[in-house]
C-alpha cells in the first residue's frame, strides 16, 4: 500500500519520476523482508538576497550640432558621397548651419568634384564657427594654393603657424607656394626646416627639385642620397639618384642605383627605360630592345618607350622599322617636338627630304627656339635646292646657339658649296674658336667624323696646317710628306641617338654633356651645284643631339603648372631631349 501510494504520488509530478519509482517498486518486491524508506524531515533552504541588478541607464543626448557626425563620417570614408551630402545637409537644417563639421566635410566633397571657389567658402566658413582651429586654416590655405593664389596662401598658413607650432604640412606646403612664386631661396628654407620636424620622401623630392630648377645637380644628387637613406627601398628614389648621375656622366654609380631600383622592383617602367636608354647610348641596342619589350607589357601605350624603340631599330639602320614605332609614338603625343625631330632626322638620312622638311617644321613650331632644329631644316632645304631659305635656317641656328660647333661648320659648309668661299672662312673661324672652348670644358669631346670633315674644308680653305683637331704627332707626320691634294670627303648624315623622354620633365638647366660614342653613319648626296672650278664638299653635318643638353629657351607648350605636394611623390624625373633615348631622366 505504502509503494503503491508513493508511485501514485510521483506520478503526478513527472513522467520520468514514476519510471524510475517503478524500478524501485521492483527492487522492493524482490525483497520481501525489506524495511520502508524512513522518513525524513524538509531540508529549509535558506533565502539569499543579493544586490539589486542595475537598471540600464539612458543613452546620453547627444547636442543637436554633432548628433550625426558619426554617421557623416561613416558614409564619407566609404566615398557613399550622395547619402553623405543628403545627411549633412539635414544636419545643417536642424542646426542651423552651425555644425562645424557637417560644413568641413561638405568643403572635402565639393574639392574632390572640382568646386574649389565653393569649398574655400565653406572653409572659411569652418574658420568663423572654430576660429582656433589650425585644421581649418590648413585646409583654407589649401584651396587658395589650388586657385594658384599662393601669395594669400602663404598668409594663411604663417596664420596656421601661430596656432600649431613645428607643423610639418605647414612648413612643406609655405615652401612649395614660394616655389611656384620662384622664389627658391625661402621655399629651401621652408622645406628645410619641415624636414627638420620631420623627415619625409615629399619634401627630398620637392627640395632636390628646386636645386635642379636653380641648375644645381651636385645639391640635387645630396639631397637624394639623404632620400635613398631614408628609404632605401625606394625605387622612385633609386631611380631618381641614376639618373642624377647620368646627368653628370657617371654611368657607373647611375647603372648600380638603377640595378638597385630593379632588384626591389623588376616591373619598375621608369628604372627600365633609363637602363635600356643607357646601353642604347653605348651602341648595344638588342639588350635595350629587351628591356624595352618588359617595359612594353606595362605601358604599351606610352609614346616616349615607342620613340626609345624607333631609335634603337634605327641605330641597327632598320628604318623602315623606326619609322613605324615613330609614327606610332606621334599618334600618341603629336604635340612632342622631340619626336617631330627624330622622324625628320630618319627621313632625312633615308634620302626623303619632303617629309624630312614636313616633321622638322612641325617640330620648330612647337620649340622656335632650338638651333639644331633649324640646322637639320637647312640641311633638307639644300637637298631640296632651296638655297635661300636654307641660308636663312643656317643663320637662324647660328644665331640661337652661340656654344655648337657643328651648327657653325654645317654653316661654313653650305656656304662653301654655295660659292661664298669668304663667308665660308669666316664661319669656319667662328667654328674653331667654339671647338677651342668646347675642348677646354671637355677635352674629350668632339665626334670623329667632325673632325674629319673640318680637316678637309680646312685644307680646302687653305686656313694653315696647324689645325686645332690635329693632334701635334700626326701634324709633325703630316710636315714630312708631300702637300696632297685635298680629297673630297664622302657625304653623310650621322644619325644622332634617339630622343630622351621622359614623362614628369623637372629638369630647367642642362648639365655637363656625358661622352660621346661613335655610330656608323649613312651617306647621302648633295644636290647643291657647286662651280666647276672647285671640289666638291661635304653635305653638311647632323651632330648626333646631346641628351642631356636642354635650351634655355621657353617653348610656347611647355609652361609651369602648379602641382599639390602629395600628388608628386612619383613624379621625379626625366628629361626629354633629341638623342639618346632616356625615359627616366629627372
Amino acid at each position: 500500500m505504502f509503494l503503491f501510494e508513493y508511485t501514485q504520488v510521483t506520478s503526478s509530478n513527472n513522467m520520468a519520476d514514476v519510471v524510475q519509482d517503478k524500478q524501485q517498486v521492483d527492487v522492493f518486491e524482490e525483497i520481501p523482508n525489506a524495511d520502508p524508506l524512513p522518513q525524513q524531515d524538509p531540508v529549509p533552504i535558506p533565502n539569499i538576497t543579493g544586490p539589486p541588478k542595475p537598471k540600464p541607464k539612458k543613452a546620453p543626448e547627444l547636442p543637436i550640432f554633432e548628433r550625426r557626425n558619426w554617421l557623416i563620417h561613416l558614409h564619407y570614408v566609404r566615398k557613399e558621397y550622395d547619402k553623405c551630402k543628403s545627411i549633412i545637409k539635414e544636419q545643417l537644417a536642424e542646426s542651423g548651419g552651425m555644425c562645424e563639421y557637417a560644413v568641413y566635410v561638405q568643403a572635402l566633397i565639393l574639392r574632390q568634384e572640382g568646386r574649389i571657389q565653393e569649398s574655400l567658402e565653406l572653409f572659411q566658413t569652418c574658420t568663423l564657427l572654430n576660429p582656433q582651429s589650425a585644421d581649418n586654416l590648413k585646409q583654407v590655405a589649401r584651396s587658395l594654393f589650388l586657385l594658384a593664389r599662393h601669395k594669400a596662401a602663404i598668409d594663411v598658413y604663417n596664420e596656421a603657424a601661430k596656432l600649431h607650432d613645428r607643423d610639418w604640412e605647414v612648413a612643406h606646403n609655405q615652401g612649395v607656394c614660394y616655389m611656384y612664386q620662384r622664389d627658391y631661396k625661402k621655399a629651401k628654407e621652408c622645406i628645410s626646416q619641415a624636414l627638420s620636424y620631420k623627415r619625409h620622401e615629399i619634401s627630398f623630392v620637392m627640395l632636390g627639385k628646386i636645386n635642379l630648377m636653380e641648375g644645381n645637380i651636385e645639391a640635387a644628387i645630396d639631397i637624394y642620397k639623404q632620400a635613398v637613406e631614408y628609404s632605401p627601398e625606394n625605387p622612385d628614389m633609386l631611380t631618381t639618384l641614376g639618373l642624377l648621375y647620368m646627368q653628370v656622366g657617371q654611368f657607373q654609380k647611375a647603372f648600380e642605383n638603377l640595378g638597385n631600383a630593379m632588384t626591389y622592383d623588376p616591373t619598375h617602367v621608369k628604372a627600365i627605360m633609363s637602363a635600356g636608354s643607357m646601353m642604347q647610348t653605348h651602341g648595344d641596342f638588342d639588350v635595350a630592345l629587351n628591356k624595352y619589350r618588359i617595359a612594353a607589357v606595362a605601358t604599351p601605350e606610352s609614346p616616349p618607350l615607342w620613340n626609345n624603340i624607333g631609335m634603337a631599330f634605327f641605330g641597327k639602320k632598320k628604318y623602315v622599322a623606326a619609322i613605324s614605332c615613330l609614327k606610332r609614338a606621334n599618334y600618341l603625343a603629336p604635340f612632342d617636338w622631340k619626336i617631330l625631330y627624330n622622324l625628320g632626322l630618319v627621313h632625312l638620312t633615308m634620302q626623303q627630304y619632303a617629309s624630312s622638311f614636313h616633321f622638322l617644321s612641325a617640330a620648330i613650331n612647337l620649340r622656335p627656339k632650338m638651333a639644331q632644329l633649324f640646322m637639320l631644316l637647312g640641311v633638307a632645304l639644300t637637298h631640296l635646292e632651296d638655297p635661300d631659305n636654307a641660308r636663312q635656317a643656317y643663320e637662324q641656328a647660328v644665331t640661337l646657339d652661340q656654344k655648337d660647333p657643328i651648327i657653325s661648320l654645317n654653316c661654313a659648309v653650305f656656304t662653301f658649296n654655295s660659292g661664298d668661299k669668304k663667308g665660308a672662312l669666316q664661319h669656319f673661324k667662328e667654328f674653331e674658336s667654339r671647338l677651342r672652348t668646347m675642348k677646354g670644358a671637355n677635352p674629350n669631346s668632339g665626334d670623329p667624323e667632325m673632325h674629319d670633315t673640318a680637316s678637309r674644308l680646312g685644307a680646302a680653305l687653305q686656313v694653315g696646317e696647324n689645325l686645332l683637331w690635329q693632334d701635334q704627332g700626326a701634324q709633325k707626320a703630316k710636315k714630312e710628306l708631300p702637300e696632297p691634294t685635298p680629297p673630297v670627303p664622302p657625304p653623310f648624315i650621322p644619325p644622332p641617338r634617339g630622343a630622351d623622354q621622359n614623362e614628369n620633365e623637372i629638369f630647367e638647366h642642362p648639365p655637363p654633356a656625358p661622352p660621346s660614342y661613335d655610330i656608323p653613319r649613312p651617306t647621302t648626296t648633295s644636290q647643291v651645284n657647286i662651280p666647276t672650278d672647285r671640289d666638291q664638299m661635304a653635305t653638311p653635318i647632323i651632330p648626333p643631339y646631346d641628351p642631356y643638353e636642354e635650351d634655355h629657351s621657353t617653348s610656347r607648350m611647355s609652361y609651369d603648372v602648379p602641382t599639390p605636394a602629395s600628388q608628386r611623390t612619383h613624379r621625379v624625373v626625366v628629361r626629354r631631349e633629341a638623342r639618346t633615348p632616356v625615359q627616366g631622366c629627372l
